[in-house]
C-alpha cells in the first residue's frame, strides 16, 4: 500500500498545478481587479499603475502565475484589496466551514445511510416507497428555497433558533444550516444505500451467510452493509470538497462567515488573491479526500489489495 500511496501522491502534482492554473487564468479573465477596487470612480492614472505594480498585476499571466505558486510554497498566499492578509482570512473563515461541513457530513451519515439500508430491506413496501418520494422532492427543491424556509419558520414565527448564526458559529447554532447544507446530498446517500443494499442482498455471499444461520443482525452489518457502502463512501468523500466549496448560499443565507461567504465576497469585488488562495487550498482538500476514499476501499473490501 505505501508503494501505492507514493504513486497516488506523485499523481496529485500534476492535477494540483493544472486545476490551480485553470482557476487562474478564469480568475483573471473575469475583470479587471482594479477598476473593482476603485468602485463607480476610475482610478487616475498614477493610482492605477501604483497598484497594479503593487499587486503584480503589471507583469505577463503566467509571470503572475509562477510568482503566485512559489509564494504559495512558502505559506504566503497574498494580500487582499483591502490590506490584509488572505492566510488572516482563512484562520477565521475554514474553522468555521469546516464545523458547518462535519455537521453536514454527520447528517449525511447518520441519516442518509440508516434510511438507505431501512428502504434496500423493505424495498417495495410502504416505507420504501415514502422516503423515495421525499428523497425525491428534497432533490428537487434548490437549496436556498430550503434554507429561507427554516430560517423563515424555526427562526422568525416559531423562534426555535436564531435566524443568523453567531460570530463564532458554535455547532449547536450550525444544526440547521449544516441540515440545510446536506440536504440535496443526504436525499443522495439514501437513494444510493438503498440501491447498493438492495442488490448487494441478493448476492450469492448473502445467502450464504443466511444459509449457514448467523443472525440477521450480523448478516446485515458484517457482510451486506460493509460491501455496499463502497460507492456511499466514494460519493461522500468527493462530497466534502463539494460541501466546502458550495456553502455560499447556506452561508450567506444564515450570515455565517466561512469560506462561502469570503468566496462570494472575494467574486463580487473581482478580489483575485483571495478566490484563488481559498480554491488552492480546496483543491488540496477535494484531491486528500479523493486519496482517503481510496484507502477507505480496502477497510471495507478485504479482497481489494493495492499493489
Amino acid at each position: 500500500m505505501g508503494r501505492y500511496v507514493i504513486r497516488r501522491l506523485l499523481q496529485m502534482i500534476p492535477v494540483f498545478f493544472g486545476t490551480t492554473l485553470l482557476i487562474f487564468l478564469m480568475v483573471n479573465v473575469m475583470g479587471d481587479p482594479i477598476a473593482g477596487l476603485c468602485g463607480d470612480r476610475q482610478c487616475d492614472p498614477a493610482t492605477e499603475a501604483q497598484l497594479r505594480s503593487e499587486f503584480g498585476l503589471d507583469k505577463p499571466v503566467w509571470q503572475q502565475y509562477l510568482t503566485y505558486m512559489g509564494n504559495v510554497f512558502t505559506g504566503d498566499f497574498g494580500t487582499a484589496f483591502n490590506g490584509q492578509k488572505v492566510t488572516e482570512l482563512m484562520a477565521t473563515a475554514f474553522p468555521i466551514t469546516i464545523r458547518l461541513t462535519v455537521v453536514a457530513i454527520v447528517f449525511e451519515i447518520v441519516i442518509g445511510i440508516s434510511l438507505g439500508v431501512v428502504t434496500g430491506l423493505r424495498r417495495g413496501r410502504p416505507v420504501d416507497t415514502t422516503v423515495l418520494i421525499l428523497t425525491l422532492v428534497v432533490i428537487s427543491i434548490p437549496t436556498f428555497v430550503t434554507g429561507l424556509l427554516l430560517q423563515l419558520l424555526l427562526g422568525v414565527e416559531w423562534g426555535i433558533i436564531k435566524p443568523s448564526v453567531s460570530s463564532e458559529a458554535p455547532f449547536n447554532e450550525l444544526l440547521v444550516p449544516g441540515l440545510v447544507l446536506a440536504s440535496v446530498s443526504l436525499a443522495y446517500v439514501t437513494r444510493l444505500t438503498r440501491t447498493s443494499i438492495a442488490e448487494n442482498a441478493r448476492a450469492d455471499y448473502v445467502r450464504t451467510a443466511v444459509a449457514k444461520g448467523l443472525p440477521r443482525r450480523r448478516v446485515v452489518i458484517r457482510h451486506l452493509l460493509r460491501n455496499s457502502l463502497i460507492p456511499v463512501v466514494t460519493f461522500i468523500g468527493t462530497d466534502v470538497g463539494a460541501l466546502m466549496g458550495g456553502a455560499i448560499v447556506t452561508e450567506r443565507i444564515f450570515n455565517i462567515h466561512g469560506v462561502g461567504f469570503q468566496l462570494y465576497q472575494g467574486i463580487l469585488r473581482q478580489n483575485s488573491q483571495t478566490v484563488v488562495g481559498f480554491v488552492t487550498i480546496l483543491v488540496l482538500v477535494f484531491l486528500a479526500a479523493n486519496l482517503i476514499v481510496d484507502l477507505l476501499y480496502a477497510v471495507l473490501d478485504p479482497r481489494i489489495r493495492y499493489a
